[in-house]
């Protein structure tokens, strides 16, 4: 039987976080720093700079995501903080245009990206790190945490594709839609003051 376990990425994990994002797809370049930047700071970054800039985030603290792991071994990522700090977020129309928070309300955070290693796929990674990503909120205070999945409408998609996270994902743990971003793109919340 597999057992699933989540942690907080901290620096003593930083080589579980550099495995669970280098298993297939656009983690490895992408360093997850993508939520962290404006467009065009992002094009003007190099993946050994942003894989520094998730160092030294990581290093500072708190810590913006967790890991998931699969028999102890390292096999998915999830980035979560407040939104305040994931610039890009107040810089996207849609979000901008969708959200009903105050984009400096410290406690509004979002959930950014998902990443799970091409061998771990299809095992419930997913959902195991969004549930834990709602407890790390909650216990730090958090009011409210959107997220802006894709709903894939039950077609198979391209794994990049995937990073926000899949709709039904979302809509498991609680998650309550909140308006569209896009063709296929929702913003959803799942408010913890209740």
């Amino acid at each position: 039987m597999t057992t699933i376990t989540t942690e907080l990425a901290t620096s003593t994990r930083w080589d579980d976080v550099q495995h669970a994002l280098t298993g297939g797809g656009d983690g490895a370049s992408c360093q997850c720093i993508w939520p962290m930047l404006r467009n065009k700071d992002w094009n003007e970054t190099t993946t050994p700079e942003r894989t520094t800039m998730l160092r030294e985030e990581i290093d500072a603290g708190p810590p913006p995501g967790l890991i998931a792991y699969v028999d102890g071994e390292a096999a998915g990522w999830i980035r979560i903080g407040p939104r305040t700090v994931q610039r890009r977020l107040e810089h996207t129309r849609a979000i901008a245009a969708a959200t009903e928070e105050p984009f400096d309300d410290d406690s509004v955070w979002a959930v950014t990206c998902f990443v799970v290693r091409r061998e771990h796929r299809g095992q419930g990674l997913n959902g195991a790190l969004l549930r834990a990503a709602v407890d790390y909120a909650r216990t730090a205070g958090a009011r409210l945490i959107e997220g802006y999945p894709v709903d894939t409408g039950g077609t198979k998609q391209q794994a990049n594709e995937l990073f926000h996270g899949m709709l039904t994902t979302f809509l498991a743990e609680g998650f309550r839609p909140r308006g569209e971003l896009k063709t296929g793109r929702s913003l959803v919340t799942l408010d913890l003051s209740k």
